[in-house]
C-alpha cells in the first residue's frame, strides 16, 4: 500500500470532517466497537509515522460515528521509554490539529496512589506534575487550570457521569519516565508532592495541545494500585485486564460526553 504523504490523503481515507479526537491509553481501544461507519488507517501507512511497541495499542487512526457525531480515535501512542523523542510523541496531536480538531480527549491507564481511589474507577485529571527530571533535579511544579484543562468539558463529563450513575473522581496526574513501574519510595514522594495517580504518558500531549489552543479533557482509567499501596507485584498484563473491566463505563462516559458537547 502506498504511503500517505499529505494531510488531504489522510482526511480522504478516513472520510473525517469532525472536531473531536481521542487519544486512547493501554487497553482502552474497545470504545471503537461502539462506532458505526468506521474507517481506519494504520500508522504504517502514514509517511514518517512510527508505530507503538506497547501491548494494548493498535497503532491506527479510526474515524467513526456515535449517533450523529463523528470522532477520530488514535489507538496507540508513543512514550519516551520506547526511545521516541518529544516531537514523535506528539505526532497524533499534530495530526488531529491538521485535520481541524478542536476538542481533544486524552486518556490513559494509570496507577492509583490512594486507597480511597480503587482500580476500576475513572478520574478526571485537573492538574499534572512532570516527574521525569529530564532537564534538572528541581522539584516538580503543579500545572493546572483552564489553559490546560477545559472547564466546559469537565462540567459536561461530570454531568454525564451523574446521569449514568458512574463514579467519576478528580485528581492530579504524575508523569514518570518508565518503563519500570515506580518503587514504593518513589510513590511515597509523588503522593507527598500532591499526586493522585501515576503514569508514563499524557503530559507531553497535554502540553503540546495547549500550545495549539485545543480544548483538553483528560480521563484516567485506574487499572491498578501503585507500588507500595497494596502488597502485590505490578504487571502490564494486569493493567490490560483491568482496563477491559472498565471499558463499558469508560465508553459510556466518553461517547455521551462528546454527544453532549456537540449538541446544538
Amino acid at each position: 500500500m502506498p504511503k500517505l504523504i499529505f494531510k488531504k490523503d489522510l482526511k480522504d481515507k478516513l472520510k473525517f470532517n469532525g472536531d473531536t479526537g481521542i487519544i486512547l491509553g493501554s487497553g482502552l481501544s474497545p470504545i471503537s466497537d461502539s462506532l458505526h461507519d468506521k474507517r481506519s488507517v494504520h500508522y504504517n501507512d502514514i509517511k514518517d509515522f512510527p508505530i507503538s511497541t506497547v501491548s494494548g495499542h493498535n497503532s491506527d487512526f479510526v474515524s467513526g460515528y456515535y449517533k450523529n457525531n463523528q470522532m477520530l480515535l488514535a489507538r496507540g501512542r508513543f512514550h519516551f521509554y520506547e526511545g521516541y523523542d518529544l516531537e514523535t510523541i506528539v505526532k497524533p496531536i499534530i495530526i488531529f490539529n491538521e485535520l481541524g480538531i478542536k476538542n481533544i480527549i486524552i486518556t490513559n491507564s494509570s496507577g492509583s496512589m490512594k486507597i480511597k481511589n480503587p482500580p476500576g474507577s475513572l478520574m478526571i485529571i485537573d492538574g499534572h506534575y512532570d516527574c521525569t527530571f529530564r532537564s534538572d533535579s528541581s522539584m516538580p511544579l503543579l500545572k493546572s487550570g483552564q489553559k490546560y484543562y477545559n472547564n466546559k468539558m469537565i462540567k459536561v463529563a461530570n454531568k454525564i457521569a451523574n446521569l449514568h450513575n458512574l463514579k467519576l473522581l478528580k485528581g492530579k496526574y504524575c508523569w514518570t519516565m518508565g518503563p519500570a513501574y515506580e518503587t514504593p519510595a518513589e510513590i511515597h514522594f509523588l503522593k507527598n508532592l500532591g499526586g493522585d495517580v501515576v503514569g508514563m504518558s499524557t503530559v507531553p500531549e497535554v502540553e503540546y495541545a495547549k500550545k495549539l489552543d485545543m480544548n483538553i479533557l483528560v480521563i484516567s482509567a485506574l487499572t491498578n494500585f501503585a507500588a507500595g499501596i497494596e502488597n502485590t507485584i505490578l504487571t502490564h498484563e494486569d493493567v490490560l485486564t483491568n482496563a477491559k473491566k472498565i471499558a463499558k463505563d469508560f465508553s459510556i462516559l466518553l461517547l455521551e460526553t462528546i454527544n453532549s458537547l456537540n449538541k446544538k
